[in-house]
């Protein structure tokens, strides 16, 4: 079995490639990346030289490149990870967004036509439902809520969410959409609430919050994530949609307070920034379907995976610390600099 992971060098990518190679060690992993600023090949280097893997620095937007990978390696599963993912980017350069989220997965998929695969996996977003209101706690995204988007990354992915259940309708194309709350964990990119402010206290810098920090996401740990995709590619049934959610609803503030806790720092770090512009309230997830389909159930608490979480960046400081010395550092100050406090 020989299974493409898109995105593979990113946070959620990177860790499908691990789990993968861990769970099935017969199967053949292909990882395509574009290395934009999010993908990072030194999270690749402890299976770079496993002989059941390999990389390949690929634009998915590339067709030819995209279509010589294919005839190459003749992937039986395609799982798409790779897309612009930052919400506030989005709103700076939408353009992007649309060519990667929404045209390359055009370009995966019409590959996935001409050379045949058995599965093809778009991994989307919740943020394709919209938002929740903050005085509805008995409210949950099902895979029945209608698509209700409120940035332009969010639109892009449910763009692309759509073009894939065109495919599978028009082409037969044999797909599956798995839509996932705020994922965290080891190798989160740096400019993500968690990471950021875990990096952030450990200097002692400020620690940027939206508004008043109320917004509302449930988080779901990485590995947990990684879990479900295995089952949907290999058990869930075609042409559906299937919710995962952690069942883990923080507020932004309580998370960024329970980090100052846990790293020693004082709260008096923590700066109130101007919102972002049309900030979704409230995330929360019903993943009752994936549970009773195909029995995945979250397995990590939030209070024990931040932990598990904090520790890792603690003992992997070079990792982000590369990360955070680069461009990123210019789009940090672009982005938070010149904001003023509410």
């Amino acid at each position: 079995m020989t299974v493409f992971v898109t995105g593979g060098a990113g946070f959620i990518g990177a860790n499908f490639v691990f789990h993968m190679l861990n769970t099935y060690p017969g199967y053949r992993i292909v990882c395509l990346d574009k290395l934009t600023y999010a993908g990072n090949l030194s999270t690749l280097s402890p299976v770079m030289d496993n002989p059941n893997f390999r990389f390949a620095k690929i634009d998915i937007c590339d067709r030819e490149a995209i279509y010589k990978l294919f005839e190459e390696e003749k992937p039986d599963i395609v799982v798409n990870f790779a897309a612009e993912s930052h919400v506030d980017r989005s709103i700076e350069n939408p353009e992007i967004f649309l060519q990667t989220n929404i045209l390359g997965t055009q370009v995966l998929m019409d590959a996935c036509r001409k050379y045949g695969i058995q599965r093809y996996h778009q991994v989307s977003t919740d943020e394709v439902y919209g938002d929740l209101p903050l005085d509805r706690p008995d409210l949950f995204f099902t895979e029945t809520t209608p698509i209700h988007t409120s940035s332009p990354y969010s639109s892009s992915k449910a763009g692309a969410d759509l073009l894939v259940m065109a495919y599978n309708r028009t082409y037969e194309l044999p797909v599956t959409i798995s839509r996932c709350s705020n994922n965290y964990g080891p190798y989160h990119f740096p400019e993500k609430l968690i990471p950021l402010m875990i990096a952030n206290a450990l200097a002692d810098k400020p620690l940027p919050v939206y508004g008043e920090g109320l917004n509302v996401r449930d988080w779901l740990y990485v590995e947990d994530h990684c879990r479900a995709i295995d089952l949907i590619i290999h058990n869930g049934k075609v042409g559906e949609v299937y919710n995962v959610g952690g069942h883990n609803e923080m507020k932004n503030i309580d998370i960024v307070k329970l980090i100052c806790k846990e790293l020693g720092k004082p709260e008096s770090l923590i700066t109130y920034v101007t919102d972002r512009k049309g900030h979704d309230m409230r995330y929360a997830i019903d993943p009752t379907k994936i549970h009773n389909e195909l029995g995945w159930l979250p397995e990590t608490k939030f209070a024990d995976g931040i932990k598990k979480t904090i520790k890792w960046y603690l003992d992997n400081k070079e990792w982000w610390e590369t990360i955070i010395s680069g461009e990123y550092q210019n789009y940090y100050e672009k982005m938070y600099g010149n904001r003023a406090e509410v």
